[in-house]
């Protein structure tokens, strides 16, 4: 089978299954049919940007990172990158600084992406503060917004 099938795959057992482990999604692929070593898949979690977050019924689950490009203009991504400084976390608190009076506009940019590991913003003059849900959902949202 191609690589494309076994992307496919692999995307599709994440988003059908709670999957926490490699060694887990390698042997659903194998059984699916693919001759696969942990180290292919691990490359492949690699290109397809697959991320841990919060899982249901196990604690961590393997996600398709969420992109910010697929809800927002290319002038806005254009403009929170200029006027972000620096993300920071701590726990499940996130603190992004920017250019005097431009908080409240990345906020939006963050409200617009609709993250499900988001609880709320709070934007001040500079300073924007982000409640995820869990410490693990922050290292989601940092690394999305990192990556902007």
């Amino acid at each position: 089978m191609s690589k494309k099938q076994r992307l496919e795959k692999i995307l599709y057992l994440l988003e059908n299954f709670e999957i926490d482990t490699q060694e887990e999604l390698t042997e659903r692929l194998i059984n699916e049919g693919f001759n696969v070593s942990q180290a292919t898949v691990s490359r492949d979690m690699a290109e397809l940007n697959v991320i841990k977050s919060t899982g249901n019924s196990k604690k961590f689950k393997y996600i398709k990172a969420p992109t910010a490009k697929n809800n927002i203009s290319e002038n806005i991504l254009s403009l929170y990158r200029q006027v972000t400084l620096s993300i920071s976390s701590a726990n499940n608190l996130i603190v992004v600084k920017t250019l005097s009076g431009n908080a409240n506009t990345v906020g939006m940019v963050i409200d617009a992406m609709h993250l499900p590991q988001v609880l709320g913003t709070i934007a001040g003059d500079d300073t924007l503060l982000i409640v995820a849900k869990s410490n693990s959902d922050a290292e989601v949202v940092v690394k999305i917004l990192r990556s902007i």
